[in-house]
């Protein structure tokens, strides 16, 4: 792809702000893109940037999870996920360093080298990838911003003595269990973080840490790829990690990157070693000067695969690059299942044809989530490709019910849960595919259920195990033992979780759905439930009445308040003091991201793509509509109107925006629903006493209250006259009949007041 737009590379140590500055450059254009390397970030990158648009303008895509609005502006995806297609004016990959990784490098070199913004392409990064970038995209512009903060070393230290709000960090799955269980005897308990967490078992067991419940992190380098989290000191249990391949050491950049994670936006870090470990000489000095060996070379796979068969796929994806700075991938897992199956004779007969093949290559990469035996995975490919491939061209609906079935159940301990996640992860992306299952949402639905169901029972064995549990220990937050008790308790009375299906599994349902008042559920897996519910659900399941109070179902959740604009309202939860300051915190983004929806829904009409693309009168008028929740007074765009084409006149028309002479208007938001919507964002942003009353089904006008701002009847859609508050539709008709000879006294049934005001309104009119 040519570089016709500017490209920016911005580089640098963790904790510069690359990312935001990205997702604000993003949201300043009209559509963009964003490549993430984690579905765990992805997933907040999203929350924030719907705190900020609101949800029907953002898709969300990653390998096992689709939001896609039906006319997203805004695309936050997995790096491997993007929709290389797509074409939109802001383009961004982040940690693009990544392109060096054995595994997954050629993706994010592919991304580097062909994919572009219409307007504007931003590439985020790690310092060592300077010299790289310099030399294959030497458009770009190289820009560096320092570390908002200090991060320092503070040596090697026992783990009794860690100071709170410390992340320990090991690389193998046992090593975290041994160091959360000492730290529960030590210091009251430890949230775990690991990289078979799903988001939601992450998010429950970094809502403990940041909420303050817990004091003490636990995790492997899953915390190194921009994950924000309230860490003020990072210690490394190991330095050595396997990586697929092989036990090697971790290099000083790669330390540095999870050593980054101490101390961020302007809080200084530190980090250390759990002696007896220490840092090999230097290392510590590279990590507080973030000065690294350059990458020498990135990972690289053709793009421009031979679909033609399957001896000449495989001959496209062994093609050697020309740049010595790039390097053929060589053990990557998709091309690995690829020769196993072409072995096989009966994959041989039924991939014929470039459809075929290219069929086959599509199965190859679905993930080998699982990570047990490579024949186990080649194995599923094999059966998952001969359905495909068959007369149905889809997957038996018996057949891989039976599968998931076989996962759906929340016994068992910490590993078998972790290990059941994986799987059902495999089913999550297959119905992904909509082309590959029948009835595909359902399927997407019944997958994430159960993903969500042994989530849930993780996050459970996991506080039940690595929290204190009442009496013993050190220390613990009151917060952590008040989670760790109702662990126990639960523990004692139901050794095993309640299946699915089950009539107490109903009975907690219900609690959690009917419980009255605006608190959560008091047992924290009920809470951890009923947050999820909330979080996860969509906007038509949130209400808001015109006093600016936002509903669940018929649970009050909070209130629209005063933001920086009219149209960017924030919101006061209800009281929810059972929750801690982590669910809190995401219940809260959720109540924003609808206000921002509620906006968005309401201004549809003036937002519509047609209305966006007019040229700049008529985008002018629109403006100002916006600003006025659909009224605006022609006096404040004579030049405007003045300007107007006809055939932008006509255009505005056809969606509903009536350009009069008297005042502008938007005729589907002078509906019912709309003026509730408009009242409960003239509540926030005015203040209660400051606006009017709903008006009566049907009422042309309201007498003026004292008291209420005038610009507030105008944002409802009731412009003031005079004495009454006007319905804008009918403003303009009585203007219109004033203009013409028709007396005021005559009028007074369509101004929908007393014939003695009449004048007084009539006159407001004219004049």
């Amino acid at each position: 792809m040519v570089d016709a737009s500017p490209i920016t590379a911005v580089l640098g140590p963790t904790n510069t702000g690359k990312t935001h500055r990205a997702i604000e450059r993003m949201l300043a254009h009209d559509s963009g893109i964003i490549g993430l390397p984690l579905r765990l970030l992805a997933r907040e990158v999203y929350d924030r940037v719907t705190t900020r648009v609101g949800e029907a303008r953002v898709a969300l895509v990653t390998g096992e999870e689709k939001r896609v609005p039906r006319r997203p502006d805004y695309w936050v995806c997995t790096v491997e996920a993007m929709p290389i297609d797509l074409e939109v004016d802001f383009l961004a990959i982040d940690e693009i360093q990544l392109a060096a990784h054995d595994q997954r490098g050629h993706v994010f070199t592919e991304r580097l080298l062909l994919s572009r913004g219409r307007r504007e392409t931003w590439f985020l990064g790690a310092d060592t990838m300077r010299p790289l970038m310099a030399e294959l995209v030497p458009t770009a512009k190289l820009v560096q911003h320092p570390r908002l903060s200090r991060l320092a070393s503070a040596g090697a230290g026992k783990l009794s003595r860690l100071p709170p709000r410390s992340a320990v960090v090991a690389f193998s799955t046992p090593q975290v269990y041994e160091i959360a269980e000492r730290l529960r005897a030590q210091r009251g308990g430890a949230a775990v973080v690991l990289g078979a967490l799903s988001p939601r078992t992450r998010n429950a067991q970094v809502a403990l840490f940041q909420s303050g419940e817990v004091d003490y992190l636990v995790a492997t380098d899953a915390i190194g790829m921009g994950l924000n989290l309230d860490v003020r000191h990072v210690a490394f249990a190991a330095l050595r990690k396997f990586d697929g391949r092989a036990v090697r050491d971790l290099d000083p950049a790669e330390l540095a990157q999870i050593a980054g994670r101490a101390g961020r936006h302007l809080a200084d870090g530190t980090f250390g070693t759990v002696a007896p470990l220490s840092l090999p000489d230097g290392v510590a000095a590279a990590i507080e000067a973030h000065r690294f060996p350059p990458v020498r070379r990135l990972l690289w796979r053709n793009s421009e695969l031979d679909w033609s068969s399957i001896d000449a796929l495989l001959a496209s994806l062994r093609e050697r690059p020309r740049s010595r700075s790039l390097k053929l991938v060589d053990d990557a897992e998709d091309t690995a299942a690829l020769m196993r199956l072409a072995e096989d004779p009966e994959v041989r007969a039924r991939a014929r044809g470039r459809e075929a093949v290219a069929l086959l290559w599509e199965v190859c990469r679905i993930p080998d989530f699982r990570k047990l035996l490579f024949e186990s995975h080649v194995a599923l490919l094999a059966e998952i490709y001969g359905q495909l491939s068959g007369p149905g061209a889809a997957l038996d609906t018996d057949w891989m019910a039976a599968r998931v079935a076989e996962i759906d159940d929340v016994g068992g301990d910490i590993d078998t849960l972790i290990t059941r996640i994986a799987s059902i992860r495999t089913w999550t992306y297959i119905s992904n595919h909509g082309r590959w299952v029948r009835d595909a949402a359902a399927w997407q639905d019944r997958t994430r259920a159960i993903e969500d169901r042994l989530s849930d029972a993780l996050h459970e064995r996991l506080v039940q195990r690595f929290v204190e549990r009442g009496g013993g220990g050190a220390r613990a937050s009151s917060g952590a033992r008040a989670v760790a008790r109702g662990g126990q308790r639960r523990a004692e009375a139901e050794p095993e979780p309640v299946a699915p299906g089950h009539p107490f599994a109903r009975i907690a349902a219900l609690r959690a759905l009917l419980a009255p008042g605006p608190a959560a559920p008091a047992p924290e897996d009920d809470r951890a439930r009923w947050v999820e519910a909330i979080v996860g659900a969509p906007h038509e399941r949130f209400s808001v009445d015109a006093a600016g109070r936002i509903a669940h179902g018929e649970r009050p959740l909070g209130q629209l308040a005063r933001g920086p604009t009219l149209l960017l309202p924030d919101v006061r939860l209800a009281e929810l003091e059972d929750l801690g300051a982590g669910a809190r915190s995401r219940v809260l983004r959720r109540l924003v991201a609808f206000a921002r929806d509620l906006v968005e829904e309401l201004l549809a009409p003036l937002r519509a793509p047609e209305v966006r693309a007019l040229p700049g009168a008529a985008r002018g008028i629109v403006y100002q509509l916006e600003q006025g929740l659909g009224t605006a007074a022609a006096r404040d765009a004579e030049e405007q109107i003045a300007e107007l084409a006809p055939e932008d006149r006509a255009l505005l028309k056809a969606h509903g925006i009536e350009v009069g002479e008297r005042v502008l208007y938007v005729q589907p938001l002078l509906r019912r629903g709309a003026l509730e919507r408009r009242l409960s964002l003239c509540a926030a942003w005015f203040g209660r006493g400051r606006v009017p009353a709903c008006p009566a089904p049907g009422a042309v006008s309201v007498p003026v209250a004292r008291g209420v701002d005038p610009k507030a009847y105008a944002a409802i859609g009731y412009p003031v006259f005079g004495t009454r508050a006007l319905r804008a539709d009918v403003a303009e008709r009585v203007h219109r009949a004033l203009a013409s000879g028709e007396p005021a006294a005559r009028l007074s049934s369509w101004m929908g007041c007393p014939a003695r005001e009449a004048p007084r309104v009539a006159a407001s009119l004219l004049g």
